[in-house]
């Protein structure tokens, strides 16, 4: 491996990190008391899907490239409804008085099931990085997705501390914030796919 692959895994890692760098963001803001272990569960979802997304992209290139394909177009709209469905839970659990309880704190922290949805959704658009990495040899491939997962892991890591910083300064509106910052990444996805 050379220090070009390792330079491009790197700077991929960073643009496919993004969206999930965003609802890290978001999930700070929902619950601003999170400890360190549910922010390294989070941020290691994140990690773990950008990581899996990849390989499954560059297996789908070298197995099963046609059905991929016919596949693919549907990306962006799973990502939108998933990530939807997620924002407007949090918008109305806000609006509802749902998120916080009596003393301030936050109720309703963010399950396991909606965590997955949210890696799924933040990485399934890494399915087509499979294709800027089907030429490598499956070590290479496996590599240049751990270095993804790295790097998706730091920058979630960085984004659920600015979430919960500005969410223990907003209170109740940081969920509504929040989710509304889910609910837009999954438009900012369809549209760069549309466009």
């Amino acid at each position: 491996m050379s220090w070009n692959f390792f330079i491009n895994s790197v700077l991929l890692g960073f643009g496919l990190a993004m969206d999930a760098f965003s609802v890290s963001i978001a999930n700070g803001l929902h619950d601003p008391q999170m400890k360190t272990q549910r922010m390294c569960l989070i941020a290691g979802t994140f990690g773990f899907f950008q990581f899996l997304m990849p390989m499954i992209g560059w297996g789908c290139v070298r197995f099963l490239a046609e059905a991929f394909t016919a596949f693919q177009p549907f990306i962006p709209w799973i990502a939108l409804l998933l990530l939807s469905y997620i924002g407007a839970k949090m918008i109305l659990e806000a609006l509802h008085g749902e998120a916080m309880d009596a003393s301030g704190e936050i109720a309703q922290p963010l399950t396991c099931r909606q965590l997955v949805i949210q890696g799924i959704a933040t990485s399934i658009d890494a399915l087509s990085t499979g294709f800027a990495i089907a030429d490598y040899h499956w070590a290479m491939a496996l590599a240049a997705s751990l270095i993804i997962a790295a790097v998706t892991f730091a920058v979630c890591m960085i984004g659920v501390r600015i979430g919960k910083r500005f969410g223990m300064m907003l209170a109740r509106r940081a969920s509504v914030l929040g989710g509304v910052i889910l609910i837009l990444i999954g438009i900012e996805i369809l549209l760069s796919h549309l466009l």
